[in-house]
Parts: structure tokens; sequence; C-alpha cells
């Protein structure tokens, strides 16, 4: 029994093998021996491959951000009165956007415009003593004490009324605080209070930028940032709007970051619609060039997946097993792999032939 099994095993691995099927020597196909005609392709039809010299940009992702923007926020410790404004409004440079509480404020003003009035009789006063008494003192009928004593008081009086004026013009500056204007023509962010709020002074109450003013910013390997300069024109993508653009570089902070070695590359680019702070973007940057070899979409077979075109050599014609890249405007594609610079490809007479 276990030479039986033995031997049945042993048929079965042969049966495998292919031992027992029909054996066929290796030959040439005669079918493969009938060359193609030249009757069968358009001569007049000839493209010479040629190379083409390509740029290839490395896509870096960035950010659009305002050039100008800024946070409005109080100098003084009072409340609100009144928002004239609320996100997406536009405003221009000088539009009252918020009013604090100023009757105190204005009270001050108002205490210091009355003592400039007393100061300023007072200062008439003493000048018409001290001339008085200059003219007595020429005549020689009062003593230099005198005359002393009554330029002394004028001096200080003088001095007062410089002093009260100063006053009012920091009280008027102080009461100008209390309304808040746009310093910038441009559009609001965002409003982080309300009316009734106390505004603590250096707290953000509104925030707005000058959509005139977006520019898109990137982070930039260092290798890369080095070959860019001040004015060079770049291409830039929106994705979310689909929009493709020309920047050009107007700034390159001179310092890079240490965590990621790379320079923060900000580029100017015209005002569209639909655009806002915040939304990404790619920045196209020239990195190095490539060779490529670029034939017509219309010259090339396809059979299943692999695609090939007919090549004159040698005024023979060949079938060549090709690599193709991306499409190109005007029915162009890129080769990868296949051809070379300077050969002839060919299109058949007949779109049938294989």
């Amino acid at each position: 029994m276990p030479v039986i099994a033995l031997v049945v095993l042993l048929l079965m691995v042969a049966w495998l093998a292919g031992s027992f099927d029909d054996k066929i020597s290796p030959s040439i196909n005669e079918q493969s021996l009938n060359p193609l005609k030249s009757s069968d392709f358009n001569k007049n039809d000839i493209y010479k491959v040629t190379a083409n010299t390509e740029m290839i940009t490395e896509s870096i992702a960035a950010g659009v951000e305002a050039k100008q923007a800024t946070k409005i926020s109080s100098r003084i410790l009072a409340r609100i009165n009144a928002i004239n404004v609320r996100a997406g409004d536009k405003v221009k440079k000088g539009d009252v956007l918020i009013e604090l509480e100023k009757s105190d404020l204005q009270s001050q003003v108002l205490q210091a415009k009355q003592n400039i009035v007393a100061l300023q009789a007072r200062h008439k006063e003493a000048k018409q003593n001290l001339d008085r008494l200059t003219a007595l003192f020429n005549k020689q009928l009062i003593s230099t004490f005198n005359l002393d004593k009554s330029n002394a008081d004028y001096q200080s009086i003088l001095a007062e009324l410089t002093s009260a004026q100063q006053y009012l013009s920091q009280a008027k500056t102080t009461l100008s605080y209390a309304t808040l204007t746009a310093p910038i023509d441009g559009l609001i962010v965002d409003r982080f209070a309300e009316p009734g709020d106390t505004a603590q002074a250096g707290a953000k109450l509104l925030s707005l930028y000058n959509p005139l003013s977006l520019r898109v910013e990137a982070q930039v390997r260092e290798q890369l940032a080095i070959t860019l300069k001040h004015g060079q024109k770049i291409n830039i993508e929106l994705p979310s709007i689909k929009k493709e653009m020309i920047g050009e570089i107007e700034e390159i902070v001179p310092a890079a970051n240490t965590g990621s070695r790379s320079f923060l590359v900000k580029a100017r680019i015209i005002n569209i619609e639909n655009l806002l702070p915040g939304m990404y973007a790619r920045i196209l940057i020239p990195s190095s060039e490539q060779i490529t070899l670029t034939i017509p979409g219309n010259k090339v077979a396809h059979v299943g997946q692999l695609d090939f075109v007919w090549v004159k050599v040698n005024n023979e014609i060949q079938r060549r097993f090709v690599r193709l890249g991306k499409p190109q405007p005007n029915n162009m594609v890129n080769v990868i792999s296949g051809l070379v610079a300077g050969e002839e490809i060919i299109t058949p007479r007949h779109p049938s032939i294989p």
C-alpha cells in the first residue's frame, strides 16, 4: 500500500507539471515574419519627436492674509453707549464705529475752559499792574522791590494760564477717546462687545481689514526660499474658488523658522470677489527644469491598457510601446518612456491595423 500511494502521488505531480501535455518547440511565429507594408501608412503624416524644456514647480501650502488689518480697542475705561457696525459691514476711514459714555469727560473740558477764562482775567490785571509799575519805576517813583514783586506775580499767573491751556488740550484729547473711528477703509470682521458693556483699556472691541490689501503667505523650505527674489512673479492657486492668478513676491522675512527650517514668504495678489482672509491657497514655486517629449494624442494607439505608436526606423515601421504622462493643451500628451528625441512617428492609414 505505501508503494502504491507513492506511485499515485508521483503521477499526480507529473500531471500537474504538464508531463502528459503536447509540447511545442520554440520557434518564430510565421505571422510576425510578415513585414508591415509602407502603403498601409500615410508618409506625409510624419511627426518628428522633439525635446522641450519644462519647468518643474513645487506646490507650497499657503494662506490668504490681510496686509492692512487692525483691532479697535478703547484707551479709556468707560461704558459703551453705541456700536454702529456689525460683522460684514463696509466702513470708510473716519466713520464713527463706537461711542463711549463721555459726560464726565465733557464736564472736565468745560471746567478747564472756565478755569482758563478766570486765569486770563487775572493775567490781564497782572499785565496792567506790571505796565503801570514799570512806568513809575522809570520815573523813579517806586523802588526795584515793588517792580520785581509785580513781575513775579505776572510770571506766576502766566505759568498758571499756560498750565490750564495744556490741561484743556489734554481734556479734549481724552474726550476724543470716547469716539472710536475707523482708521482705514475696510470690512468689519467681528465685534466683541455690545452696548452697555464696560470697555476696558486695551481690550479689543472690533476687528477689521482692508479687502484691497490681501496677500498670500507661506512657509517655504530654505533651499527653495533662497532662490526667490523680491518682485518675482509666481503662480498661485485658490482651490476653494477655483481660481489661478499671478502673484508678486513683496516680502521675504530674513529669518528662518528654527523648527521647520523655512522662511515666511509673502506675495501680493490682485483683489478678486469672494476672496477672504484665512482661505487656503497654494504657491507654485519653480524648483528645477526637466526635458520632456510631447507628441500629438491622435498618433497614440491603444490595446487594452497598453499604449503604443508606430515608429519609422531605417525606412521600416515598428510598433513601439510607450508610457504616457499628463495630457497637454492642443491635444498633445507627454511621453515618459519609449521614445527619444529625433525619432519619427507615423499614423496608420487604416485604424484597424493592430
